[in-house]
């Protein structure tokens, strides 16, 4: 008589109340070819971000936390010092010269530069004969190099055969000392950098005055509305997202000019034209034992003004946004 084996019945578990039901895992899902091409077209702009913009403010911190000398700058070995250079450049006479010229320089070249552009722009939306020949002409001190720019500038404010000292003797005024006279120098380089930023501040304002309707003119000059009005209810209101991008550009553009003070004036005479970006200069290349570490705080302490003005900016439109 044969045994047979019973299999013991196997209640099935029961979940206890209020545990949620374990889900199966799920497989992993593959890139898909979308996938696969958005991270191509990424990567050569992380790597051009991280090698020309990440890397070297990297280095640019830990230039101004070390004591770095020639020696020290080559075998990377300088020592540690925390906040000290940035004492010491708070510490130096030059730091309030500079630091009002710096000021001064940019906002007069921002409000110069933004007025007559968009006088420009305005004029140049009157459709008439020759108006595209006549704005690519205003390009030219835009497409320069700066050091042709510069020393253009140079010679025209010399003091002994500048033509601007010849035209003004023509109408019967004395010559003027532009670029040896410490009240004339900061001047000089303001004029010289206005000339080159005028073309760039029409090309975007000119573009932006493309986008407003021409109905908008058309209902307020049947309303009564004169060109004034017109200007200041219709243009200057619509042209406000272009005008900030504009100016923010322009201030981080002008806050870090260098070639052409440096070509005119080197920062003199008596650092009477010296900003944050001549005296980084001068601090790090310009004398025969080079303070890295000082250069590089100066130079840091733009790039901080840069960024609390592009997070201002950042802030101000997505106020606009969401109003």
């Amino acid at each position: 008589m044969s045994h047979m084996t019973k299999v013991p019945h196997r209640r099935p578990v029961r979940q206890a109340s209020g545990a949620a039901p374990t889900a199966p895992p799920r497989a992993r899902r593959r890139p898909t070819s979308q996938q696969w091409a958005a991270w191509g077209f990424l990567t050569p702009v992380t790597l051009y971000l991280v090698l020309f913009y990440a890397y070297p403010l990297y280095r640019n911190i830990d230039l101004s936390l070390r004591n770095y000398t020639v020696r020290s700058f080559v075998q990377g070995d300088a020592p540690f010092t925390g906040l000290a250079n940035y004492r010491t450049i708070l510490d130096d006479p030059t730091f309030a010269p500079a630091l009002l010229h710096t000021v001064v320089f940019t906002s007069v070249c921002l409000f110069f530069q933004y007025a007559i552009g968009l006088a420009l722009a305005v004029f140049f939306n009157q459709r008439f004969r020759l108006s595209a020949t006549l704005r690519a002409l205003f390009l030219v001190p835009w497409l320069l190099p700066l050091i042709v720019s510069a020393s253009t500038w140079s010679w025209m404010l010399n003091s002994d055969s500048g033509v601007v000292n010849a035209a003004l003797h023509a109408v019967g005024i004395g010559p003027v000392n532009w670029l040896t006279t410490p009240g004339w120098s900061l001047a000089s380089v303001i004029i010289a950098n206005i000339w080159i930023g005028v073309p760039f501040n029409l090309v975007v304002l000119h573009s932006g005055l493309q986008s407003i309707p021409a109905s908008l003119y058309e209902a307020a000059a049947l309303d009564g509305a004169n060109a004034w009005q017109r200007f200041w209810r219709i243009t200057f209101p619509l042209l406000r997202p272009v005008s900030a991008i504009t100016l923010l550009l322009g201030l981080v553009y002008t806050l870090k000019v260098f070639d052409i003070i440096w070509i005119m004036t080197k920062g003199g005479p008596a650092d009477s034209s010296t900003t944050f970006a001549t005296w980084s200069y001068q601090l790090g290349f310009g004398n025969l034992l080079p303070a890295f570490g000082p250069g590089a705080a100066v130079g840091n302490l733009l790039v901080v003004a840069a960024l609390v003005f592009g997070l201002v900016y950042v802030r101000v439109q997505r106020k606009q946004a969401l109003s």
